[in-house]
C-alpha cells in the first residue's frame, strides 16, 4: 500500500532522516522518500495509515 502525506514541518534533510526512521521503526521493509522542498511523503508499507500518522506525530511531524 503507497501513502502519500503532506508534513508541513519538515524543513531539511534531517526532518526527512527523522520521518523515514520513524517509519522504518514500524515496517523495517517500508520504502520512504521523503522531500523537504515539496513537503510530500511517499511511503510504501504494509502497516495501517493511521499507525504511520501516529508514528509521525511522535515524532515530532504532524501530517496535515
Amino acid at each position: 500500500m503507497t501513502i502519500q502525506l503532506t508534513v508541513p514541518g519538515m524543513a531539511c534533510s534531517t526532518c526527512a532522516n527523522n520521518i523515514t526512521n520513524a517509519v522504518k521503526s514500524l515496517d523495517a521493509n517500508a520504502h520512504v522518500e521523503a522531500d523537504p522542498k515539496t513537503k510530500l511523503v511517499n511511503i510504501d508499507t504494509q502497516v495501517s495509515e493511521t499507525a504511520i500518522k501516529e508514528a509521525l506525530v511522535a515524532a515530532g511531524y504532524p501530517p496535515v
